[in-house]
């Protein structure tokens, strides 16, 4: 499939309902069409991996076509220059945690940028820093304990931003760490502790939300199995 006809067929399944409900969820519903992840998936699966036809797509602009771009990359070509040129047009937490999750995270580049992308101020690509972390966390099944041990300060301190969608990556984030196993399940509660003792908004409630999952029965019952 074409970049031409990929973008036809992204028109044809516009839904301006659609868009009109993802706006409700804090997607950018500029360039948007409304097209919903499954179907994404079902035009990446068709077209298989292309890493030209996927810099086409993120060049468009168009919101669905940068979701599928991450899909269709090609990881081998993927460079650290095109991960920053693409972090910053980031302006959509979907769009951020998709291209993260699907194509970042599994990049040489991925724990480098997750501490680099955390530090920074631009809202999505401080966003970007701390999702990465939770998706590593998720799909990194080999990588020892101590590169995840390094995140939790960075997690600390990044739990006074009252920007929403930064405040629920950090959280994310440290969640998922904490229920990796139980090593790190007991790291991350100490962190969340004392996130709980900063004078912030946002960290009580990234505190709280994060000890009632992580010292919940379910979560410490698979830690405990697979231990």
């Amino acid at each position: 499939m074409n970049y031409t006809n990929i973008l036809k067929k992204l028109k044809y399944l516009s839904n301006p309902e659609a868009v009109a409900g993802m706006a409700r969820f804090g997607i950018n519903p500029n360039n948007t069409y409304g097209v919903s992840i499954p179907n994404l998936r079902k035009i990446a699966k068709q077209g298989g991996k292309d890493h030209l036809l996927a810099q086409r797509l993120w060049a468009s602009g168009i919101h669905e076509a940068r979701i599928l771009a991450g899909m269709i990359d090609e990881l081998e070509m993927v460079t650290e220059k095109q991960m920053e040129d693409w972090v910053r047009d980031f302006n959509s937490w979907d769009v951020c945690d998709q291209v993260c999750g699907n194509l970042f995270d599994k990049t040489p580049f991925a724990y480098e940028k997750a501490m680099e992308w955390s530090k920074r101020e631009e809202e999505f690509v401080k966003r970007a820093g701390f999702v990465m972390m939770a998706e590593l966390s998720v799909h990194d099944k080999e990588t020892k304990d101590e590169a995840f041990l390094k995140f939790l300060p960075v997690i600390k301190r990044g739990a006074s931003d009252n920007r929403n969608f930064v405040k629920k990556a950090v959280n994310w984030a440290l969640r998922q760490i904490g229920k990796r196993n139980l090593r790190l399940n007991k790291k991350a509660i100490e962190t969340a502790k004392e996130i709980e003792k900063i004078d912030s908004k946002p960290a009580k409630w990234i505190a709280s939300d994060a000890l009632k999952e992580l010292l919940g029965k379910s979560v410490q019952k698979k830690i405990s199995a697979a231990k």
